[in-house]
């Protein structure tokens, strides 16, 4: 990864993956982007930035299949996030690598990843996955959101939240398959489907493809455990950590749909799952996710 390949600096370059080198087993954040209506910079970015950090120090041939991730603080986008890798143990088969994300001095997120060379063995087995309309008949999220903005009874609140979908440069498409997702107008149950894809080349780097799904994979997974919620209420939430396993190989820039559900939240947690499919039906990766999910009592709409 010491090398980058022209279309894989586009990309790096447009998803705020790209890292300084400023030291051994030191780097150093480009850019971090702290989205309008957020407190704090985006978690994805932040676990991306960090797989990226972890995977320069493994060999080409060791791939992630797995990391997790605590949230220790919320990161500010006014001053660089140092990643400090600790190359905790490498063996010949699996080796894994401890990451500090560390801003003004303090902890925003440490993540534990864990890099294996690939392997095969006759036994396996899968869920199926769930039927469901595919992409090229669907709006994407920001066409979405200009319709659902013509709306003149959505919630003040609800319309600068959708402009996020529409000024912000997320470098990322989403195509849910529920088209009212982004309106909120009724209850539903805890669980949604939605597309997603990296805008952009990414090239053949296996552990990039990876370090970009697990950018796009923190946006709207916790959003889910709201869906039951009294659409009138106001929350506040954040993530806590965020753990990922890589199943079989997927390209982040080609369409994958993203299963998620909501099966718990009280106690001011929710608990988010979700699972990427590739267009045949294989999983590629697992995602789980804890926040916090607090009911605002004062809340004005």
């Amino acid at each position: 990864m010491a090398t980058r390949e022209p279309d894989l600096d586009d990309f790096l370059q447009k998803s705020f993956l790209n890292l300084d080198k400023i030291d051994e087993n030191i780097y150093r954040s480009t850019y971090l982007w702290q989205p309008k209506y957020f407190r704090s910079v985006f978690g994805g970015q932040l676990i991306g930035q960090a797989l990226v950090a972890a995977a320069q120090t493994v060999p080409e041939s060791q791939f992630a299949h797995s990391l997790h991730c605590y949230f220790l603080q919320g990161g500010s986008s006014e001053r660089p996030v140092l990643y400090h890798v600790d190359r905790t143990r490498d063996g010949k088969t699996y080796c894994s690598r401890t990451v500090k994300a560390v801003q003004r001095g303090k902890a925003v997120l440490t993540m534990q990843a864990s890099f294996k060379k690939e392997e095969s063995d006759p036994y396996r087995h899968q869920y199926k996955m769930p039927e469901t309309v595919g992409p090229e008949n669907l709006l994407n999220t920001v066409e979405l959101a200009k319709i659902a903005l013509e709306n003149e009874k959505l919630p003040e609140k609800r319309k600068a939240q959708l402009g996020m979908f529409i000024d912000e440069p997320m470098n990322m498409e989403f195509r849910p398959v529920d088209p009212m997702h982004l309106v909120r107008n009724r209850n539903q149950a805890p669980r949604r489907q939605i597309w997603i894809r990296a805008c952009g080349h990414i090239g053949d780097n296996v552990n990039m493809h990876k370090c970009a799904a697990a950018y796009m994979s923190d946006l709207m997974l916790l959003d889910v455990a709201l869906m039951p919620a009294d659409k009138k209420a106001s929350f506040a939430t954040t993530s806590l950590d965020h753990s990922m396993w890589f199943h079989n190989p997927f390209h982040a820039n080609e369409w994958m749909l993203y299963e998620m559900e909501s099966p718990h939240c009280g106690s001011g947690r929710a608990l988010s799952l979700g699972r990427l499919w590739r267009p045949d039906g294989v999983l590629a990766i697992s995602v789980v996710q804890e926040g916090v999910v607090r009911t605002v009592k004062d809340s004005k709409l």
